[in-house]
């Protein structure tokens, strides 16, 4: 991977964060807690949120500073394939939409965590950000699930902290909701977890890179609070 693609998401996210936070202090109440834990940590971090949303993506990365030293974020996805059957929402995801904005698909079927996240290792080597959603995918009932493994292991091989993200607000969301100005968010960055934080080492295997994504889960459930 060549550095120049770091481009187009720089530009693209940059572009947006402008009008994002226009509209979300104009149709919301939002509220961003935890921007001083990200003081002193350098470029090529790993972001997890929770999931609730198709807007996480673009809230996340809206709620750092303008020209934030962690811009542009990349993102993991689904292979292409898996948005055939999901309607109008296959123009975006997992096009050139998709890749400009910075996600690369995690690639799948060899159940082997260096080979899934070779993109994404290689991002943060360059030191880029990269957004993983620790539970996988959005949730459809509000609920905290159950973690991947594969963020812990991302955090391992590259030695980089993982930055906690607890997002509340966005469950449910409506266009109609939206625009009554119904609803507040808020949006919480936690403390850095780093991988000797999570017990993890050369032995590591599978279910222990599961076990120390769940420890991530039980931060964002706090910052939220809730259980996980």
């Amino acid at each position: 991977m060549k550095k120049y693609y770091f481009i187009s998401p720089f530009i693209l996210q940059t572009l947006i964060w402008i009008p994002c936070f226009v509209i979300f202090r104009v149709f919301t109440s939002i509220r961003i807690k935890g921007l001083g834990n990200l003081k002193g940590l350098k470029r090529g971090l790993i972001f997890a949120p929770n999931h609730t949303s198709e807007l996480d993506p673009i809230l996340v990365p809206a709620s750092l500073p303008f020209f934030s030293r962690f811009m542009p974020m990349f993102y993991t996805s689904r292979e292409k394939s898996f948005y055939v059957k999901s309607g109008w929402r296959q123009i975006i995801y997992g096009g050139l939409f998709f890749k400009a904005w910075g996600s690369y698909a995690v690639r799948t079927g060899k159940k082997d965590y260096k080979y899934a996240l070779k993109n994404h290792i290689q991002i943060i080597r360059d030191k880029g950000s990269v957004c993983i959603f620790p539970e996988g995918k959005r949730t459809m009932d509000g609920n905290l699930k159950k973690a991947r493994g594969g963020i812990a292991f991302l955090s391992y091989r590259t030695n980089v902290p993982i930055v906690p993200i607890a997002i509340g607000g966005l469950y449910n969301l409506s266009l109609k909701s939206f625009l009554l100005r119904k609803h507040k968010f808020t949006l919480t960055f936690g403390k850095p977890i780093y991988s000797q934080d999570l017990m993890l080492n050369n032995e590591s295997i599978h279910s222990d890179f599961e076990e120390a994504a769940e420890k991530i889960m039980e931060e964002i459930a706090r910052l939220l609070g809730k259980r996980a």
